[in-house]
């Protein structure tokens, strides 16, 4: 629902009851009809007066703004054309002992208070009627909630504000946790696969090497000759068979 900051006094120009005992009704509804009419024009002309009076007021502040930015521009255009990197040389140190720079800008804080509330709104709030007393009902309670946050509360707007935040804090901090369980899932699954798998054994190649003699046996360091071992078309088996490798 909008906030209506300026209501135009009177809204019905010729609405009313006559009063009794008045001969000329039609001059009595006119004279009403021109009174309300100059009525209507002067709170007119009021709410003008209110609007021009906040343009002009944003208007100026834009203006100073404006000019404090420009001072400092030229004051550093002035700066940086009096530098010269090829005469001037500044060692370590002296930037070290230098102080920090420290801004003097002004941060608005408290935007939206009771000081920085508009005329009109000012007007409104003044000519509003007052809640009724429920915060006597208050000690009745069972629960020690105030009865009147049950009529108005001013604090509901900044208490969904924060169960927002909070909510929307929870889901980050899930979904945080999830990607760390999921990234610690994934170097889990990799540390298993690189693990090496043992080598499979090859019986054909002991067969040979049971064949030979201690002395004759290829050396293992030797994989060459292993392979020419066991690459003969005849070898012999542990029984003393021979055995035909099939290419």
């Amino acid at each position: 629902m909008p906030l209506v900051k300026r209501n135009i006094e009177p809204r019905h120009l010729c609405q009313g009851a006559l009063p009794k005992g008045v001969g000329g009704e039609l001059e009595y509804v006119t004279n009403n009809s021109l009174s309300a009419i100059i009525r209507q024009l002067s709170s007119l002309s009021k709410h003008a007066e209110d609007v021009f009076g906040e343009l002009f007021d944003e208007a100026n502040t834009f203006y100073v703004r404006a000019n404090s930015l420009q001072d400092r521009v030229d004051r550093l255009a002035v700066k940086v054309t009096q530098l010269d990197s090829s005469v001037e040389e500044v060692s370590l140190q002296d930037i070290n002992m230098r102080k920090a720079f420290r801004s003097s800008t002004h941060q608005d804080q408290q935007v939206v208070s009771k000081s920085t509330t508009p005329p009109a709104v000012g007007n409104l709030y003044t000519a509003s009627e007052p809640p009724p007393p429920l915060g006597s009902l208050t000690a009745y309670r069972e629960d020690q909630v105030d009865a009147m946050k049950f009529y108005t509360d001013p604090s509901y707007f900044f208490d969904l504000w924060k169960e927002k935040m909070l909510q929307d804090t929870e889901e980050k901090r899930k979904e945080r946790r999830r990607l760390r369980e999921q990234k610690r899932f994934v170097d889990s699954t990799l540390q298993r696969e690189s693990k090496k798998v043992r080598k499979a054994r090859n019986r054909r190649q002991e067969w040979n090497m049971m064949a030979f003699d201690k002395e004759l046996r290829p050396d293992h360091r030797h994989p060459h000759s292993l392979r020419r071992g066991a690459s003969s078309e005849g070898s012999l088996s542990p029984d003393g068979r021979h055995v035909f490798s099939i290419l």
